[in-house]
């Protein structure tokens, strides 16, 4: 098995840690029927990965996007069927064993939603958590693996950040970091410009080694 000594690990939430595919295909669904925007062919292959407001900008230029998203966001933090979502496999496992101050989570969701669903989940919420609320410019830019890095006191080189989709993964290497592509949700064609590839967080494991981590996975098979 592949191992990689890192000082800390990021995840990115959607696809990684939380399995909330169905419940952000079922608002993106009803965003475009209400602004006639066909979900298949216009957004559902932009919105992985990146915030809710740059997809609106990419898909809907003439409307007001902060607003859209705005309202987007509340319409996710008042859905009642959590049940939708769940924690990936090995999630649970991975977060535990690791300590506190050497891992976070940077997000494309809105604070309210990725703290809710975290702990709806059963998953820790990290104090060093970033969010889109955080950052003036989200996936594919790097600036939400540069905040989390700064947060964890460590330079984003000597991260290894584990994500799912392609704008996820240029905004980790755009920061400098080391990506671990999970193919969760996206094939190896779309996750190319990731270092390493495995299947998912049940494969990956890491222990304590001095000052850092010793992180380990099973490779992805072609």
């Amino acid at each position: 098995m592949p191992e990689l000594r890192v000082r800390a690990l990021i995840f990115d939430m959607d696809g990684v840690v939380i399995d909330s595919g169905d419940m952000y295909a079922k608002h993106w669904r009803v965003w475009g029927e209400a602004h006639g925007i066909d979900y298949e062919t216009h957004i559902a292959h932009v919105h992985p990965g990146r915030p809710p407001l740059e997809t609106m900008r990419i898909v809907a230029p003439g409307l007001d996007a902060s607003a859209e998203s705005r309202a987007f966001n509340d319409a996710l933090e008042q859905d009642q069927e959590e049940d939708a979502i769940s924690a990936m496999p090995g999630a649970a496992a991975l977060l535990e064993s690791l300590p506190d101050g050497r891992w976070t989570i940077a997000t494309s969701a809105f604070r309210g939603v990725a703290e809710e669903w975290l702990r709806h989940v059963g998953l820790p919420v990290p104090a060093a958590l970033v969010t889109v609320d955080d950052i003036e410019r989200g996936k594919p830019a790097p600036d939400p693996y540069l905040r989390a890095a700064e947060l964890l006191g460590v330079g984003p080189a000597r991260c290894l950040v584990i994500e799912d989709a392609p704008a996820g993964v240029s905004a980790a290497k755009a920061a400098g970091a080391t990506v671990l592509a999970l193919r969760t949700t996206h094939g190896a064609a779309d996750l190319g410009e990731a270092d390493f590839g495995t299947a998912g967080l049940h494969t990956v494991s890491a222990s304590v080694r001095d000052e850092g981590l010793l992180v380990s996975w099973e490779p992805a098979g072609d």
